[in-house]
C-alpha cells in the first residue's frame, strides 16, 4: 500500500479529517429530521457500530429548527446536508452544527455562497465541498464536450476558489459518481493536485449486496493508493450496514481496526457439516467485540490448522466432529454439536488472557450466556 497522501487537517467537532488522522467512518441518517427522536435513536444506532459522524438532511425550516436539540444531544458531530436555501445554511450554523455540506453551485448568487462561507469561519464550522455528476451544470460539460470526470474537476476548483478566497481553509471535498471508475479517476485526478482531505464514496451505490461490491471496489482502490481522509458506504436501507461495511473495507486495508476479523473457507466436497450456519452464528457471536482477533472458521482439516494458522483462534469441521485451535496447535477435538460451545469457551479464555479478566462488553453478555 502506498503511503498516505498528506492532506490538511480540517477540524470537525471533536474529530481531525485529514493530515494523517486515521480514515473517519461517516453515514447519514434516513429519519425525518424534524423528528427528533427518531433521529437522535437512529443516531445512538450508528454510533454504538461505531459510526464517528453523522449527516442529517435540511430540506426546509422544519429540519432546520429540529437541529439545535438533535445537536445537543447527539453523540456524535453532526454535519448538516444543504441544498438550495442559503438560509438553511445559516440556520444550521446558528443551531452549532460542526460541518455544512454544500454544493456552492446550487445556493445561488455567489453573495449567497459568501455568507454561508463567512458564518462558517467565524463560528468553526468546517465545509465540505460536494461534486456529485448527476447534477452537474451543463456549463462545465460544454466546457469538457461532455466528458465527466474534467467537468467535475472544473466544477470542484471553482467551487473551492470561491469559498477560499473568503478566508474559509477549514474544507472537505467530496467527488462522486455512481460510476465506480470515473469516481477513482476523478478522487485520483484530484488529489493529485490539491491538499484538501477527500472524502470518499460512490454516490447511489444501490443495494447493501451490489452496493457494499461496489463500494468496497471503488473506494478500496483510492484507499490502496493513499488516497482518501474519510468514507462513506452509500446503501439503500439502515444505514448501520454503512458502517459495518465501511469498516469491513478498512481492516481488510489494514487502515483501522475494530473488532475481530473473521475467516471461512468456500466450502467444497470434503466439508461434511453446516458451516454456512455455524459461519453465521460465530460472526453473529462476536459482532460487536471491540478486539481486533483474527478468527477461522473451516469446513475441513485441509483449511483448518494448516491454511488458517494464522488466525488467534479456529475452528476446523469433519464427518460429525470437528478442531478446535489456536495459531496452528490443536487444543480439543469435539463432536459437532459442541464445536461451537467449545470455540465459545476457548475465545473467553484468550480474550481475558489479552485483554483482561472480564473481557466482554454488557451488550454481549446474553449472547455469551446462551454460548
Amino acid at each position: 500500500m502506498k503511503v498516505r497522501k498528506n492532506t490538511r487537517q480540517v477540524q470537525v467537532g471533536n474529530l481531525v479529517i485529514g493530515g494523517g488522522s486515521p480514515v473517519v467512518v461517516q453515514s447519514m441518517t434516513n429519519t425525518d429530521t424534524s423528528d427528533i427522536a427518531a433521529t437522535l435513536h437512529q443516531i445512538q444506532e450508528l454510533a454504538a457500530v461505531g459510526c464517528e459522524l453523522i449527516r442529517v438532511a435540511v430540506p426546509d425550516r422544519e429540519a432546520a429548527e429540529a437541529l439545535r436539540k438533535i445537536v445537543r444531544n447527539s453523540p456524535l458531530p453532526v454535519a448538516a446536508d444543504i441544498h438550495f436555501d442559503y438560509r438553511l445554511a445559516l440556520a444550521a450554523i446558528d443551531a452549532g452544527v460542526a460541518k455544512l455540506r454544500i454544493n456552492p453551485g446550487n445556493i445561488g448568487s455567489t453573495d449567497r455562497v459568501k455568507t454561508i462561507v463567512q458564518a462558517a469561519r467565524t463560528n468553526k464550522v468546517a465545509l465540505r465541498v460536494g461534486v456529485n455528476a448527476g447534477s452537474l451544470h451543463r456549463r462545465y460539460l460544454e466546457k469538457t464536450d461532455g466528458d465527466i470526470v474534467p467537468a467535475m474537476l472544473l466544477s470542484a476548483e471553482d467551487q473551492l476558489r470561491l469559498v477560499t478566497e473568503e478566508g474559509c481553509e477549514q474544507v472537505v471535498v467530496s467527488l462522486k459518481s455512481s460510476d465506480v471508475l470515473e469516481t477513482i479517476r476523478v478522487c485520483t485526478e484530484f488529489s493529485s493536485k490539491w491538499d484538501f482531505p477527500l472524502h470518499l464514496g460512490v454516490t447511489e451505490a444501490g443495494s447493501r449486496w451490489r452496493g457494499t461490491i461496489r463500494s468496497a471496489v471503488g473506494l478500496g482502490i483510492l484507499l490502496h493508493q493513499g488516497i482518501g481522509d474519510t468514507i462513506r458506504v452509500s446503501l439503500t436501507g439502515d444505514p448501520v450496514n454503512e458502517v459495518t461495511a465501511a469498516y469491513e473495507i478498512l481492516k481488510a486495508l489494514q487502515l483501522r481496526e475494530k473488532g475481530p476479523v473473521v475467516i471461512s473457507c468456500p466450502t467444497c466436497g470434503r466439508c461434511q457439516l453446516q458451516l454456512e450456519k455455524l459461519v453465521a452464528e460465530v460472526e453473529n457471536m462476536v459482532r460487536d467485540l471491540p478486539y481486533p482477533l483474527h478468527l477461522a472458521v473451516m469446513g475441513c482439516v485441509v483449511n483448518g490448522p494448516g491454511e488458517a494458522s494464522r488466525a488467534d483462534l479456529g475452528l476446523a469441521g469433519g464427518k460429525g466432529e470437528g478442531l478446535i485451535f489456536r495459531e496452528g496447535k490443536i487444543l480439543r477435538k469435539e463432536k459437532e454439536d459442541r464445536l461451537l460451545p467449545a470455540f465459545t469457551e476457548e475465545l473467553k479464555k484468550l480474550i481475558a488472557e489479552k485483554y483482561g479478566a472480564n473481557p466482554l462488553e454488557p451488550s454481549q453478555a446474553e449472547i455469551w450466556k446462551q454460548n
